[in-house]
């Protein structure tokens, strides 16, 4: 049996999903350059990326109301389009690129990862983006989740303490026993005041090969992998 700081295993696996769980670096310079092929596809999944969190603060500040994250991701695509030069698109295409977050790509050893941590543990996301996306991308990518758990079900983003401490409560154990599984140091830093354990995982190209991310151990984790495939041999799955 594994065992942990906590004295217990996890029961409960909850991953976030951008950038831990898909490519989204790749998978957006794709989808723009599927459209305009002199567009530089890095630098705008870099902007478009680098609003996400702006947007939110506009609604955890009352400034908007409850708006799910394919609506901030248009508000931001919006912005976006005259300085990348999408302008003329058609309201289909631009419909069309906002769902590029839908069809990402997970990292190469995604599925087979979930599929061994899933055979021990009752593994869901704990994402910002809303279910529909979610359901969406788990569809093509083959994701297999045991639940789809996101901000929109509890009305408040990560890292709002509702989040983590709200799939404790779907789930009916202690928080101690739920791990979550992220790329991002903030969001398991929130988790672990929640009384959560936390699992980082490795994706140095989150932001594209030419952005290389510090991915340095921090001690307060419980555990550090360098990818599902090796945070399932940690917990012996």
């Amino acid at each position: 049996m594994d065992t942990t700081p906590f004295g217990l295993p996890p029961q409960i696996l909850a991953f976030d999903v951008f950038g831990t769980v898909v490519d989204w670096h790749s998978g957006i310079a794709r989808e723009v350059q599927a459209l305009r092929p002199a567009v530089d596809g890095a630098a705008f999944a870099l902007a478009w990326r680098s609003g996400y969190q702006p947007a939110m603060r506009r609604v955890m500040s009352g400034e908007l109301g409850w708006t799910l994250i394919d609506d901030l991701h248009r508000l931001i695509l919006d912005g976006l389009a005259a300085r990348f030069g999408l302008q003329d698109l058609t309201e289909a295409e631009m419909r069309q690129l906002n769902t590029a977050w839908h069809r990402l790509d997970p990292w190469p050893d995604v599925v087979e990862g979930l599929a061994r941590l899933k055979a021990r543990h009752v593994v869901c996301t704990l994402s910002n983006g809303n279910i529909g996306l979610l359901a969406n991308m788990a569809k093509r990518a083959r994701l297999p989740w045991d639940c789809i758990l996101s901000a929109e079900v509890f009305r408040a983003y990560k890292p709002d303490p509702a989040t983590y401490l709200g799939v404790a409560r779907v789930f009916g154990v202690d928080p101690g026993r739920v791990m979550l599984v992220a790329a991002h140091q903030d969001d398991l830093a929130a988790a672990r005041a929640c009384g959560l354990q936390t699992a980082y995982v490795e994706r140095p190209a989150e932001f594209g090969a030419a952005n290389p991310k510090d991915v340095s151990p921090c001690p307060a984790n419980t555990r550090h992998a360098g990818d599902f495939l090796a945070l399932a041999d940690q917990l012996g799955c």
